[in-house]
């Protein structure tokens, strides 16, 4: 029997402890700095006993997860380098940034710490262990990092260990991990923050942008709904990487605006066609770097007790709804309702069970 320390009792941390439950003989501690969340984890038979002290039971462990914020993260480092006897344990974490972690876990080497950075790109709409999933990981990647002292033993230890998450493992550099994430995850949520500040600064003397917003402008700026908290910690341990797609960013707006000076439909045209022809021939049901949007559209008459019959025959079925909203409802005619999921494999079956009951239905509009 293998004993697992997980430092962080989330939904990411929550999850892990539950492939690792799935796939390996262990006994699983949880310690959070809030301890009702370990106790709750407890309580739903997420990890098998919530700890007061981590440091105290670090030097059992044969796998330590740090799966806190990376400033966090940093913090534990420090008091798990301290701890006595020394400890044996793998230790990973899960933070979004991972170069300021390594440059820690280096220093860490001297007192024999083996450390490997680790950054699964998955989450969900909810947070908190009671949202915890056995496949929440399922087909997403999941990045190692390691460092100079790192073997090919512990890499693939790391991996035997994640193996009940079923993701994609990629290992890479932690510079390059920082960059890859910088570009398609951590800068679209700069762009979409700043598209909402300006649609707010309109809004004051506009009120009408505020009803017009809640169709696709607020789809296409979801994202920037996450917590300030956590991006502002990400955009500051990835600021070197970020200023330089900033200023790229503010080049790439120098041309369109020169484009649309200028008026030519053909320059337009190709500007838009290209971005266009990059964007479809991107995989559609991967999980990528942000988390996908499991949307159902259906089409539902405007009528007394239309939109109670859809969500009681998810109901029985037991797949949770989200959230919902109507797009489109004119008297008489059809209205366009947008179902989400917590994940693709709820979504889809929610569309077997609404076609079977002759409702039309789409992925996507």
């Amino acid at each position: 029997m293998k004993n697992v320390l997980l430092i962080g009792v989330g939904l990411i941390g929550g999850s892990i402890a539950l492939s690792i439950k799935q796939e390996h003989e262990a006994t699983i501690y949880g310690y959070d700095v809030y301890a009702q969340n370990s106790i709750t984890a407890a309580e739903i038979g997420v990890i098998d006993e919530a700890v007061s002290d981590f440091t105290e039971i670090a030097h059992l462990a044969d796998l330590i997860i740090i799966a806190t914020p990376v400033e966090a993260t940093l913090q534990v480092m420090e008091k798990l380098a301290s701890v006595s006897p020394v400890i044996k344990a793998l230790v990973m974490d899960v933070g979004s940034t991972k170069k300021s972690i390594m440059h820690k876990a280096e220093k860490m080497a001297a007192t024999g710490i083996r450390f490997i950075g680790g950054h699964p790109m998955a989450g969900s709409h909810k947070t908190g262990v009671e949202s915890a999933k056995v496949h929440l990981l399922e087909n997403a990647f999941y990045f190692l990092t390691p460092n100079s002292i790192t073997t090919d033993i512990d890499i693939d230890e790391a991996k035997t260990w994640l193996k009940g998450t079923r993701a994609k493992f990629l290992v890479t550099d932690p510079d390059e991990h920082d960059f890859l994430t910088g570009i398609v995850s951590h800068f679209p949520h700069l762009v979409a923050s700043s598209l909402v500040r300006i649609a707010q600064q309109h809004a004051k003397e506009k009120p009408l942008i505020q009803q017009l917003a809640a169709g696709g402008f607020r789809d296409i700026t979801r994202i920037a709904s996450s917590s300030p908290k956590m991006w502002s910690d990400i955009v500051s341990q990835n600021k070197s990487h970020l200023l330089t797609l900033l200023h790229e960013w503010k080049n790439e707006m120098d041309t369109v605006i020169e484009f649309v000076e200028k008026g030519d439909e053909t320059e337009l045209y190709e500007y838009f066609d290209g971005a266009k022809s990059f964007r479809d021939a991107l995989p559609v049901r991967s999980k990528g770097a942000i988390h996908p949007f499991s949307d159902l559209y259906v089409d539902i008459l405007d009528r007394v007790g239309a939109l109670s019959h859809i969500t009681a025959l998810l109901a029985q079925s037991e797949i949770s709804i989200i959230n919902l909203s109507i797009l489109e409802v004119r008297e008489g005619l059809n209205g366009v309702l947008r179902l989400s999921f917590q994940d693709d494999n709820d979504r889809d079956q929610a569309q077997e069970i609404l076609q079977k009951e002759d409702y039309l239905t789409q992925i996507t509009l």
